[in-house]
């Protein structure tokens, strides 16, 4: 090297090399300012939680790309949780369905199957939810209505025939009485000869977004958490294929709250569920590799991608950082998304074909690993079969004629994206410290969060109704006569519920009534205790006790759940 030594050469070529990367940067904002001065004064303009967009992006000028963004299926996960991503297997195509009895939702998921869904999602009547029977007098007008009615396991017994539960993956929207349909599932997997450990799904046993949204709890916050709790543990150790919660921000923006308030939210969740049960004794990685996610996909089309990366990256940092998780399947976030119910419009409602279809490419592009398109009827009645068909081909089309599955990550390197990936994760890492630093249960308990969501679901409305959120139809482009347009619709039949309770009353008379009293002692016994509910949950299951008198005997050791009121 001449005499030069080499240390000092190397150091020279780093400043030089230094040295003109800032003299680029440099020239890039001048050249942006220059642009900018050409361009004049424009409309400020925002996303739809109100982050600043500027009118063009270039590059963000960090040198931590590999540690912020990466590679797909690496930490942190900005990218994809998996390395090939959909050019190595599409998603689960999982159309939330169910109504009526459970012959009507057998039908329906047959149907499904048949048109190439690739895996199952229950909507379950808001008694089921409830933890009532079809017979509670509040339950009247309501069985068989928002999803399918289940009493007993002779109903899930139905729903499932020949449809092989070695073969498909089912969800449950499932929280307050997640336990009783999982104990249900196990044993139906059981009578088809499917051992536990082969079992796939998911049940959503998310109850603290319920006080918080979604409002089907039962039990108060306490006793719910054990049951979640209960039911995570329990997975843990007999059906190792099945994820025992789904961790939903969806809920929660659909009663109001925004993009960083999902994030936050969620997230807040998901920790309080990890503490819960680690404080059990089992190890994070025991457990965490089984969490799977329900995160919405609203209108905004860049801002929803940018969530779903944003999010992701979090929870890869949370679980390293706080948990000490050191199996990289206990950072990644696996995701569901099923769109947005409260965008889809009752006026012109041929149009939420587009706006469906633009969430379900908005969902693919983000690197979700489980899909739900909704009906383009939902927002006047239960989706239709050809509506739920419509629905599929939508998915199929995107993952075999767009083109989108051809690459991991096909946004990644968007200045604009990865411009508001990081300003997301930044304002919801900064929220969620807040929410952590006085305690999620807590935050429930003396209603700020409800406030939030609540007060973020008044800005969104008032933007509508003053027009400053354009909805097309609604309250700009609309046609008069749009509002008289006939379209047929979904109607559950009211034979339905008499036909529910005739099922009921059968299943209690040709079931051994001392077996069942006896179980049920076993349920109480075991919710008075530490001991985990499972085990008698599950032999109460299997006397064909019901979800009405599993829940009432869970109700007469917790006691019920009697909301605050939040101004």
């Amino acid at each position: 090297m001449g005499g030069l030594r080499y240390d000092i050469f190397l150091r020279s070529v780093r400043a030089a090399n230094e040295s003109g990367v800032a003299e680029a940067r440099a020239e890039l904002e001048r050249a942006l300012a220059r642009w900018r001065e050409l361009v004049g004064e424009l409309p400020e303009a925002t996303t739809d939680s109100g982050l600043p967009i500027e009118p063009v992006y270039g590059p963000s000028g960090d040198d931590d790309y590999l540690e912020r963004v990466g590679l797909p299926g690496e930490y942190p996960y900005t990218r994809g949780i998996y390395r090939s991503m959909y050019r190595g297997r599409l998603w689960t195509m999982r159309l939330y369905s169910g109504w009526g009895g459970p012959e009507d939702t057998n039908r329906r998921f047959r149907y499904l199957l048949d048109q190439g869904q690739t895996g199952l999602s229950v909507a379950l009547d808001l008694p089921t939810q409830m933890g009532l029977d079809s017979d509670h007098p509040l339950a009247a007008g309501e069985v068989g209505k928002v999803g399918v009615a289940i009493d007993s396991l002779a109903d899930l017994e139905d729903v499932f025939a020949e449809i092989p539960l070695d073969r498909v993956s089912t969800s449950f929207t499932i929280n307050a009485t997640a336990p009783i349909l999982l104990a249900m599932y196990q044993v139906v997997g059981e009578t088809q000869g499917v051992a536990p450990a082969d079992l796939r799904g998911t049940v959503q046993n998310d109850i603290l977004k319920e006080f918080l949204a979604r409002k089907t709890y039962v039990f108060p916050p306490g006793p719910s958490l054990r049951l979640v709790a209960d039911v995570i543990e329990y997975s843990t150790q007999y059906l190792p294929r099945f994820n025992p919660i789904s961790v939903c921000g969806y809920h929660m923006r659909q009663a109001g709250c925004d993009a960083v308030q999902e994030i936050a939210f969620t997230l807040a969740n998901a920790c309080c569920y990890v503490r819960a049960v680690a404080e059990r004794g089992l190890a994070v990685d025991e457990f965490a590799p089984r969490f799977s996610f329900n995160v919405s996909t609203m209108r905004d089309f860049f801002e929803e991608i940018a969530k779903h990366r944003a999010i992701r990256r979090l929870w890869a940092r949370i679980m390293r950082e706080r948990f000490g998780a050191e199996d990289p399947r206990s950072w990644t976030f696996r995701l569901f998304s099923g769109g947005d119910g409260t965008s889809l419009m009752n006026i012109e409602p041929l149009n939420n074909v587009v706006r469906t279809t633009l969430q379900t490419l908005a969902i693919v592009l983000s690197g979700a690993q489980a899909v739900h398109t909704m009906g383009w009827d939902e927002a006047l009645a239960l989706p239709t079969e050809e509506a739920a068909l419509l629905a599929l081909r939508t998915q199929q089309i995107i993952a075999h004629e767009s083109g989108v599955a051809r690459t991991a990550d096909p946004l990644g390197g968007s200045y604009f994206v990865e411009s508001l990936t990081n300003e997301l994760e930044q304002r919801a890492e900064a929220l969620l410290d807040e929410i952590e630093q006085r305690g999620v249960v807590d935050a429930i308990a003396d209603g700020s969060l409800e406030r939030a969501i609540a007060d973020a679901a008044y800005r969104q409305q008032r933007a509508i109704e003053d027009g400053d959120r354009v909805v097309v139809g609604v309250n700009r482009f609309r046609q008069e006569e749009a509002s008289e347009q006939r379209i047929e619709l979904l109607s559950v039949p009211e034979a339905v519920g008499k036909s529910q309770l005739d099922r009921l009353a059968a299943v209690r008379s040709r079931r051994d009534a001392s077996a069942v009293e006896a179980a049920l002692a076993d349920v109480r016994r075991a919710a008075a205790g530490e001991e985990s509910t499972m085990p008698a949950i599950l032999q109460a299951v299997r006397t064909y006790a019901t979800v009405g008198e599993i829940s009432a005997a869970l109700g007469d050791v917790f006691g019920y759940h009697r909301p605050s009121t939040v101004t």
